[in-house]
């Protein structure tokens, strides 16, 4: 009997069977790169006379999405990708994995390479070939630990945004300050289950970030253990201490029960055990000893550190009030729930009954820095944070003021080395400025919260205790993202985890500030700024017939977006940089660019994340930026060509360049830009382009992208 990934009778366009193969491309922002790809492996298809169906995972969602009975009659399926692709359905297929760049550079030799691909065995990873490396300027992969914290982060988010603010919203509406129970809300009431129900997501936001961390290592094996190993981390009474583990317990687990599980799947047993090995034999085993570890080995450290803390602050309280503050606030920020935490806030709330009421003051300042730094982190730069990034700062903000600092937990699980650090400078300031002002906190709880409903003594100072501890977080948040990202690249602009293909997307994205060029550059640069902001309301220009007499000559070029006025015949410029300069004075002629450093500053950043190369002697930087009050496209093209770190190798002669304001960056700018990629595939389109003569004959070629 015949399996279904046996290579097909008659092979690539032999006189037998007809092969017909599936692809997937995808890439981590999904736009140019992702159809491109896509396009790609269609034309090499129809050229060996191979039956393709090709689904794009872009930014707009699936398109041609493969059916149950599309995978059922394909012989084999490559996938195109530098994100994670879910493979489960194509167990029994032969399965080839690559990076996005090896669609487009090498389609023909893909096609090839699918009739002996491995089988994938079932899960949603990776059984097929580990060939993911890209091409030469293809973009630069993440560890495959990074893509798993970011894998539990992203889980992670939905439940600390529910539970926080649910949370935060009983204690405003229902809540009244108490002495010995801080904020309280009255037992049975409607804000109590309202409050019960945040607590639900608050205890699940643990054990989902260290479970989907896992099963980011170790497929669907992994996620029993990581979540059970999760919850063992965050509740202290299994290991005889007064606090949990928190998140950083949660990311101690979540790798070691992917590890484990990977380990686990290499070990040999008979075959009969291999059909239960997934579902009962791994997740039973690793589940036992991960949580037998954590109780016996790592549970009794954390227990020590616990009862030691208090004990030292316990001996500190007759030193300065400013030195305290600042321990208190540095322990407060470092792991928000977590031991470190719950010891500082615990000695705090355990004085009050003797009548200090200080100690708790310098730790009620400390807790909501965490969540209303790194919510201001947000506001101040949001170019460098992604969408989502954004909304969840905002959720940050809200929590912050009802001394909720788990808040902070996603930016601190997605960047421990700079998150962390940043919100303890800042609850250190905030607890040394508390402790200085003598600043009274009468409930064991923090926020302003507790200052609007009369239990802070020393309010004023509270607030500028508060307020300075946040933007020091903030302002130091953003700077060492932006110093780990320069050093990590080894370059002078920042780049944006995971993406290079696109204008932004649900991954994190952490740009910096772009390089700023020098000597006549910079000169340059700056004399374009001001007359810029003029033209509006130059008369020549408003009289100008470009728009009427493109819409008479066939209509608009790429919705509007892209008009006479906006295209150069012959590039001046002989690099990249000097190219996004020409090409950024080129859109700033329409007037709508009101900071043309900036808009360069951002192509380029965009730059550092990956080359806008995309083989073909195409390029298309792109920038989203606020920089410019519309969408615009730009097309010139360089006789010579410019070195662009193109996928092929091949200098840029075609360069679009796209910038939209972050309003307007949704699904149809990205539709555009999809359909261009795939045009731009088109030899012949390619070559007229290429053939026009003037600015008007390059307009009528471009009206073709439909």
């Amino acid at each position: 009997m015949t399996s279904p990934a046996d290579p097909p009778i008659g092979g690539v366009g032999g006189e037998g069977k007809k092969l017909k193969l599936l692809a997937v491309t995808a890439c981590p922002t999904g736009i140019a790169h992702t159809y491109m790809a896509a396009e790609k492996l269609s034309q090499a298809a129809e050229r060996l006379g191979v039956d393709m169906k090709v689904e794009t995972q872009g930014s707009i969602g699936a398109e041609n999405v493969l059916t149950d009975n599309d995978v059922r009659q394909a012989d084999g399926i490559i996938i195109a990708a530098d994100k994670d692709v879910d493979r489960s359905r194509f167990a029994g297929k032969r399965v080839l994995s690559v990076g996005v760049s090896e669609g487009i550079s090498r389609p023909e030799q893909l096609i090839e390479q699918v009739r002996s691909a491995p089988v994938h065995g079932g899960g949603a990873g990776g059984d097929s070939t580990a060939a993911a490396a890209t091409g030469a300027g293809g973009g630069r992969e993440r560890s495959v630990a990074y893509k798993a914290l970011m894998n539990g982060v992203s889980y992670m988010i939905p439940f600390v945004v529910v539970g926080g603010l649910l949370i935060a919203i009983s204690l405003s509406l229902g809540g009244h300050t108490d002495p010995k129970g801080g904020l309280v809300i009255p037992d049975d009431s409607f804000w109590m289950h309202v409050n019960q129900i945040g607590t639900i997501g608050f205890t699940l936001m643990v054990p989902i970030l260290s479970g989907y961390i896992a099963y980011a290592i170790g497929d669907r094996p992994a996620l029993v253990p990581g979540m059970i190993g999760g919850w063992i981390a965050n509740t202290g009474e299994l290991y005889d201490s007064k606090a949990g583990a928190g998140f950083i317990g949660a990311i101690v687990t979540g790798f070691l029960a992917g590890y484990l599980v990977l380990w686990i799947k290499k070990v040999k047993v008979p075959k009969f055990v291999q059909p239960i090995m997934p579902i009962i034999v791994i997740p039973i085993v690793a589940t036992t000893a991960l949580g037998l570890f954590f109780i016996y080995v790592i549970g009794k450290p954390i227990s020590w550190v616990f009862e030691h803390l208090t004990s030292w602050l316990s001996g500190m309280t007759g030193t300065s009030a400013i030195l305290l503050g600042a321990i208190l606030g540095l322990m407060i920020a470092f792991d928000m729930g977590g031991p470190v935490n719950k010891t500082a806030f615990l000695f705090g709330a355990g004085l009050i009954a003797t009548g200090n009421q200080t100690v708790m003051g310098m730790c009620a300042a400390a807790i909501p820095v965490m969540p209303l730094g790194q919510g201001l982190a947000t506001l101040l730069r949001k170019r460098l944070y992604s969408e989502q990034e954004r909304e969840t700062g905002l959720a940050s903000l809200f929590m912050g003021f009802f001394g909720i600092s788990e808040g902070a937990i996603p930016f601190a699980a997605a960047r421990p080395a700079q998150v962390i650090p940043a919100n303890m400078l800042g609850g250190a300031v905030a607890g040394a400025i508390a402790g200085m002002a003598s600043v009274k906190d009468a409930v064991p709880h923090g926020g302003p919260i507790v200052a609007v409903l009369g239990a802070v003594g020393g309010v004023p100072m509270f607030f500028v205790a508060l307020a300075i501890g946040s933007v020091v977080t903030a302002l130091t948040t953003v700077t060492l993202v932006d110093l780990s990202e320069r050093r990590r690249r080894g370059a002078p602009v920042v780049d944006a985890p995971g993406g290079h293909c696109g204008l932004g997307g649900p991954e994190p994205v952490l740009a910096g500030v772009g390089a700023t060029a020098s000597g006549a550059a910079v000169a340059a640069g700056d004399s374009q700024r001001r007359p810029v902001r003029e033209q509006p309301a130059a008369p020549e220009e408003k009289e100008q017939p470009a728009a009427p007499e493109e819409k008479e000559q066939g209509g608009d070029v790429l919705s509007g977006y892209l008009t006479r006025r906006t295209v150069k015949v012959q590039l001046a410029a002989a690099d990249k940089e000097a190219a996004i300069r020409e090409m950024a004075a080129l859109l700033a002629s329409t007037g709508k660019v009101n900071d043309v450093e900036e808009l360069v500053r951002t192509a380029l950043r965009r730059e550092a994340q990956g080359t806008t190369g995309l083989g073909e002697e195409i390029a298309i930087p792109h920038a989203k930026t606020d920089a410019v009050d519309s969408p615009l496209v730009g097309f010139a093209r360089s006789p010579e060509g410019i070195e662009w770190g193109s996928l092929d190798g091949t200098k840029a002669k075609l360069i679009f360049m796209i910038s939209v304001p972050e309003a307007a960056a949704g699904d149809e700018h990205l539709r555009i830009l999809a359909l261009l990629s795939r045009k731009l595939m088109d030899t012949g389109f390619r070559e007229r382009l290429e053939a026009a003569p003037d600015d008007a004959a390059i307009l009528d070629v471009l009206r073709e992208v439909q």
